[in-house]
């Protein structure tokens, strides 16, 4: 019998609330939650049992039950030290890093009553959704405790559907940005003891110093604490690694937000002049119809303005820029970082070679290369049913191609032609933009 208390300490940094792991097993491979990696694997089911700071105390019966009758526990070393002593089960800190060796310790226990120890609800960027992925729905048992957004809401008085909830734990800070909007809530999940004061650091650079800085940690145990501040006078505040963060942004007055919707300005993006116009860029998207979770190929990317805005429509979009010019590659990534889409991934190198095994997009939009050989042959030969193509041309060669395309397959071809009001003398004239001819065709099928 394992006395709980005993367990070595420094095993792991991984919280089996699962903000700490690295990208979700689904990204390593074809996996769904249908039918898990390792599903048909001999074993029996799994139990996976969230817990709050309270420890066994706040576990309903059912949770308590599945700990008495279990034979092997795994969990952090936090985890498995609130749980009492007594319990028969043999207790497991996990390895580091955990996502790969996971198989292996489910093999290692298949014959075993296996309980897996969660922070708060599993299912909330936890580790009951990788088991679910990774074993089937059927092979796992969840028994949630409430998360610590569902504790945050209550100590606060905020409603859960009126705010929005960032993860800043094993993923950059930066995903926070396109959630500072004027007006919101949001709740930001942390893992670090230092990472408030970051936060506040962002909130400054942002312009919304005014915003209202609310810290919360170890809520419902009894180190419970609340800390209340602003961004402009939150100092150096260590905190528990596993806390979280309420905020209500406030910008100054000369800050001007940054809309999800595309379209953003032209100096938000750093660029060298190879940047799709705010007014086209609107209409690129539109045309591209951004939908939550599907992947962009951005290609001929430059200073990455379209894949960046692809994915600020939603967090589960995401985007591929190929770019073959090495020194805009480091510009797409300072402008990813900047606007809040870190996650933004690069290939370096030339189209259509560089096309060649990147997963299938849903959507692709050539800002440039449509001249070149086999380039739009390639990006329309990986487009699944239902995937659309957007190319643009502002020369009368790339034109040409683009009014062969259309013939040949049909789509939109649509001409733009923009002009900005400026001054002439002491009057003010139009100035024409040069015209931008973009081809749309969707992929018939879905």
């Amino acid at each position: 019998m394992l006395d709980f208390h005993q367990l070595p300490v420094a095993i792991t940094q991984v919280e089996a609330r699962g903000q700490r792991y690295p990208p979700s097993i689904r990204a390593r491979g074809p996996l769904t939650r249908r039918s898990g990696r390792l599903h048909g694997m001999a074993r029996s089911r799994v139990t996976v049992v969230g817990v709050g700071a309270d420890g066994w105390v706040g576990l309903a019966p059912a949770a308590r039950a599945a700990l008495t009758q279990a034979e092997t526990v795994l969990g952090s070393t936090r985890q498995l030290a609130l749980l009492p002593a007594g319990l028969t089960a043999v207790g497991e800190a996990w390895p580091t890093p955990l996502v790969p060796a996971l198989p292996g310790i489910l093999q290692a226990h298949a014959h075993r009553r296996l309980v897996i120890l969660a922070s708060g609800d599993p299912m909330f960027f936890g580790i009951g959704s990788t088991l679910v992925d990774l074993l089937g729905p059927s092979a796992v048992d969840v028994l949630p405790h409430p998360s610590s957004v569902s504790l945050a809401c209550a100590r606060l008085g905020w409603a859960a559907e009126d705010l929005d909830v960032v993860s800043a734990v094993g993923r950059p800070l930066a995903a926070l940005h396109p959630a500072i909007q004027p007006g919101r809530r949001v709740l930001v999940l942390l893992a670090d003891a230092g990472a408030a004061d970051a936060v506040a650091d962002l909130l400054r650079a942002r312009g919304y110093p005014g915003s209202a800085m609310t810290l919360l940690e170890q809520l419902g145990g009894p180190a419970e604490r609340i800390v209340m501040s602003s961004a402009a006078e939150w100092g150096e505040t260590a905190h528990d690694p596993l806390a979280i963060l309420a905020i209500e942004p406030r910008a100054q007055e000369h800050t001007w937000p940054l809309p999800r919707t595309p379209g953003l300005p032209d100096d938000a993006f750093d660029n060298d002049g190879q940047l799709t116009k705010r007014e086209i860029r609107a209409v690129v998207l539109a045309a591209l119809a951004p939908v939550p979770g599907q992947l962009l190929w951005d290609v001929g990317a430059g200073s990455g303005s379209v894949g960046i805005e692809w994915m600020r429509t939603h967090p589960a979009c995401r985007a591929i820029a190929v770019e073959s010019r090495p020194d805009r590659r480091p510009r797409i990534v300072a402008n990813a970082e900047a606007l809040g889409v870190p996650g933004l991934q690069i290939v370096a190198g030339s189209a259509p070679g560089a096309l060649t095994d990147l997963p299938t997009p849903d959507a692709v939009f050539l800002g440039g290369a449509v001249s070149v050989p086999g380039v739009i042959d390639a990006c329309l030969g990986a487009l699944p049913a239902g995937g659309r193509v957007v190319a643009s041309a502002v020369t009368v060669e790339t034109e040409v191609a683009l009014a062969g395309w259309h013939t040949s397959l049909g789509g939109t071809l649509t001409r733009i032609a923009v002009q900005r009001a400026g001054p002439i003398g002491s009057f003010t004239g139009w100035r024409p933009a040069m015209p931008v001819t973009l081809w749309s065709y969707r992929r018939e099928g879905r």
